[in-house]
């Protein structure tokens, strides 16, 4: 019966959304009237409201509503959300003060003497806009009020022009930032969750071991990294545009003709395309340089945009004198709090110097001459035409939309999943032959239909939650989530553009002339849907496109992962690799220097650890080798293997969904009633007995000898693995007793300068009562704890303390122990004071030769060419199948 009820939550939610209904109560909609009528039913003719529930109840669903709520509004995990209203009141602040109309008029100054101008123009614009507001609606009208009287009185193709005008004008929900993008992220991050709990549990049920290796997990995401995964998909999908136009205009030139500009290209018109361009591309910059930079996060990134537009906006829409003088304080004032971070890194809970209080008041001074520039530009745009009010209305109602959508959303799908939508969907999936690909095909092939017909918030709030898991939990291909957003993203875009629920179409047919007609606008987008589609192809065919950038900011941040990261290793030894070709004879040449040296005067311990250290330097040379050679011979065994593999793995994965549904039928079987055990039992015994035999039949298809086969290539893969585990183990030791050694030889000075004082503090204790002394000998302990390497001296010291801190105190004792660590203290920095002079120079090259290589793994972050080079490594996707 769950399954009518589905049937029913489909069929409403089609019902309401055809019929026009507001969708921000469409969604919830279905699922409460779907809900309450199969509680309704369960409670009435099974004597449960759970009983018509695949999952659950409405108990359950109900507190996953609540769940939902506190998530949108109040987890701070999800504090990206609160970047949406910011983002809308940049767009619509910039729309409203008519700079995407000052740019436009430039734009086609500027570019209409090359063939197909205008278009480019149009095309160039929108990108700005879309990287400055982002809000579909207000760029599509805004460019066809402006640009489409002036390409149709220039005999611009009708098509290509309307066609140019929309597919431009939605260039915001791919290029950030981007709301799209945001709501991906946030229903993205819990998929990743979902995900990650299926992968381990496919690989338990794969291979019986009970934990999965992390370098395994599901590649999370956030938004900024989607904005970032998102920058350069979108300048493909601009630079596409272009190249388009500027084809088709010199084809056809008199369809698309160059139209010169009629006035001088002197220095006032290039003045005017300074003031133009410079503050949409300075706000772009601040928004997303601040982002890549990691100097912000989305939210603050948002902040700046919405300060920066109402900054655009008090100089734009004030005609007089003074017009820019906001805009100047405002620069000013973020020159002189610049100058303060970068001079004096003001903390004002943290004022010790006159420096700091200096740097303090230069913050507060800028701080405040911001502020006053805001409020300026506040009250000028709250002033003139009550632009203000309107855009933070306009706002207000935007974001409101967008979150009720959400909460919305969060119910429907809360309600799929308890009448076994979300397994329905999975079990499908799972059924298609081609793997992954076919699904991912089949799921874009679903986006793209729905987007004809649903809006872009819809499918990524319904569709996304419910297919994204499935997706990123498969092995074979191990996309991360930034691509798989990326692809949905770019795929979502096509919503505005294809009949006939496109919104870009709507938009534009409100504003074209009578002269335009609509079929003609419809044949105007086609070439543009099916550019999108190349762009869809092509990251799709080449995922460091999406994955490159995000993985490069991520892993030359301040918050970079450190070198040990197990997602790092296989990258990171592959550039170990690369560097040893060169470096291994240099390496070798550093450790015989170091063996060359007298070692006899060291504490035994670190004279052996180093040796021991040089030696295993060369191991580990070799055992990467090794290592490398191990992969190849799995690289080597998986074309024989992975069809064998595949099959069996396929095989189990049916016979793991036909005991699931075994499952459901028991359970279905313990809540029938016994008037209805009459009709229904037989029918569900028989199906059992159906299932049972189905499962012994798909058990018999394995082939015998499939043990073997997996113990032979597993037991080819646990040697790849041994033999990487045995060079790390082997790299580490290699750089530990170096490292060692020279830290405590750099704590030289800080030992010799305690001398004096340990030598005043054992003849205190000889001269002073035991109870006196207990406080001083414990401050020397922790102030040798801080010098590296004088454990010993630490060691005796302790026992003095002891010696004092006694029931019946033993000052003969303490005396002793004090005498022995001035002992160890002269013997410390004699070796030292040796080492210093004949041991150093040799250590510090071969540790320097080390370093980036067999010690990589114990530094505390990567160098900037080893995450450069595991960016580019990891940008693909690998394929960890054959570990499952």
């Amino acid at each position: 019966m769950e399954l009518v009820f589905l049937a029913l939550l489909i069929l409403l939610m089609a019902l309401a959304l055809g019929s026009g209904y507001p969708v921000a109560f469409a969604l919830p909609g279905s699922a409460i009237l779907a809900v309450g009528a199969a509680a309704a039913a369960g409670w009435l003719f099974a004597g449960s409201p759970d009983a018509y529930f695949a999952s659950g109840g409405p108990s359950q669903w109900l507190s996953a509503g609540v769940t939902n709520l506190r998530g949108v509004y109040w987890e701070a995990e999800r504090d990206t959300l609160i970047a949406i209203p910011l983002f809308i009141f940049m767009g619509i602040m910039l729309q409203r003060s008519r700079i995407a109309e000052d740019l436009l008029v430039t734009m086609a100054q500027l570019f209409g003497p090359i063939p197909g101008g205008l278009g480019i123009s149009v095309v160039f614009v929108g990108a700005l806009l879309a990287a400055t507001t982002g809000i579909v609606g207000a760029t599509v009208v805004a460019m066809g009020l402006i640009s489409l009287p002036a390409m149709l009185r220039n005999n611009y193709s009708k098509p290509l022009a309307t066609g140019t005008i929309a597919a431009s004008g939605t260039l915001g929900q791919i290029i950030p930032p981007s709301i799209v993008l945001i709501i991906l992220a946030d229903q993205l991050s819990s998929a990743v969750d979902q995900a990650g709990t299926a992968r381990k549990a496919l690989y338990k049920a794969a291979t019986g071991e009970l934990s999965m290796p992390s370098d395994f997990d599901v590649a999370s995401t956030s938004a900024g990294e989607m904005f970032l995964g998102a920058f350069v998909p979108g300048l493909v999908l601009v630079g596409l545009y272009m190249a388009f136009i500027l084809v088709f205009a010199l084809l056809n030139p008199k369809k698309a003709p160059a139209v010169p500009y009629e006035g001088d290209y002197d220095a006032r018109f290039w003045g005017k395309v300074a003031i133009t361009l410079v503050p949409p591309l300075a706000l772009i910059f601040l928004v997303l340089g601040s982002i890549i930079a990691g100097v912000a996060t989305v939210n603050q990134a948002g902040a700046i945009g919405a300060a920066g537009a109402l900054v655009m906006a008090g100089y734009r829409l004030e005609t007089g004198r003074g017009a820019y003088a906001p805009a100047l304080l405002f620069m000013a004032s973020l020159a002189v709090a610049a100058f303060a971070q970068v001079v004096y890194a003001p903390n004002i809970k943290n004022i010790q110097t006159p420096d700091d209080q200096i740097g303090v008041v230069i913050a507060l001074i800028g701080s405040a001459g911001l502020i006053a520039s805001l409020v300026w530009s506040g009250a000028r745009a709250l002033r003139i035409d009550n632009t203000l009010q309107g855009v933070m209305v306009e706002t207000a109602k935007t974001s409101a939309l967008v979150f009720i959508i959400l909460m919305g959303a969060a119910m429907l799908t809360a309600a799929f999943r308890g009448f076994g939508g979300e397994h329905l969907v999975q079990e499908f999936l799972e059924s298609l032959p081609g793997g992954f690909w076919m699904q991912f095909f089949i799921v874009m092939t679903v986006i793209f239909i729905l987007g004809f017909f649903l809006d872009f918030i819809e499918i990524a709030v319904v569709v996304v939650p419910i297919v994204a898991p499935i997706l990123l939990a498969d092995p074979a291909a191990n996309v991360t989530a930034v691509w798989l957003g990326v692809m949905i993203g770019l795929n979502i875009q096509t919503s505005f553009l294809t009949p006939p629920f496109g919104f870009a179409l709507f938009y534009l047919r409100g504003v074209a002339p009578a002269a335009v007609r609509t079929i003609e606008i419809y044949k105007g987008v086609i070439a543009f849907i099916a550019l999108q589609l190349v762009a869809l192809g092509i990251v799709g065919f080449y995922p460091p496109l999406a994955n490159y950038l995000p993985t490069r900011v991520s892993l030359t941040s301040e918050t970079a992962p450190p070198p040990r990261n197990p997602k790092l290793q296989l990258c990171l030894e592959e550039y170990v690799a690369e560097r040893l070709a060169q470096d291994a004879d240099r390496i070798r040449a550093a450790a015989d220097a170091v063996r060359a040296q007298d070692l006899s005067y060291l504490p035994s311990k670190l004279a052996k650890d180093l040796t021991a250290g040089l030696d295993k330097a060369e191991e580990a040379i070799a055992l990467l080798g090794q290592a490398r050679k191990a992969a190849e011979a799995v690289e080597a065994a998986a074309p024989a293997y992975r069809p064998v593999h595949d099959a069996v793995r396929t095989l189990e994965k049916d016979i793991r969904r036909l005991d699931k549904e075994a499952d459901r039928i028991r359970t279905r079987l313990s809540r029938l009633r016994p008037e209805d055990g009459d009709q229904l039992k037989p029918r569900l015994e028989a199906r059992l007995k159906e299932i049972e035999t189905e499962r012994a039949a798909l058990a018999a298809r394995i082939p015998a000898d499939w043990p073997e086969v997996y113990k032979a290539f597993h037991k080819l893969d646990q040697a790849e693995s041994k033999a990487r585990d045995a060079y790390r183990r082997a790299a580490d030791q290699s750089y530990e007793a170096a490292a060692e050694i020279k830290a405590t030889l750099a704590a030289t000075e800080a030992l010799r300068a305690l001398a004096p004082d340990l030598r005043a503090l054992a003849e205190a204790v000889a001269a002073n009562e035991p109870a006196e002394m207990v406080e001083p000998v414990t401050e020397m302990r922790s102030r040798l704890g801080d010098v590296e390497g004088a454990d010993a001296i630490r060691s005796a010291v302790s026992k003095a303390r002891s010696a004092l801190r006694a029931r019946t105190p033993d000052k003969a004792e303490a005396i002793a122990q004090m005498q022995a660590a001035l002992n160890a203290l002269e013997a410390d920095l004699t070796w030292r004071e040796r080492a210093l002079a004949e041991l150093a120079p040799a250590l510090d090259r071969y540790e320097a030769a080390i370093r980036d290589t067999l010690g990589a793994r114990q530094q505390p972050r990567l160098t900037r060419e080893q995450a450069l080079f595991i960016a580019s490594c990891s940008a693909d996707h690998r394929d960890i199948s054959l570990s499952f």
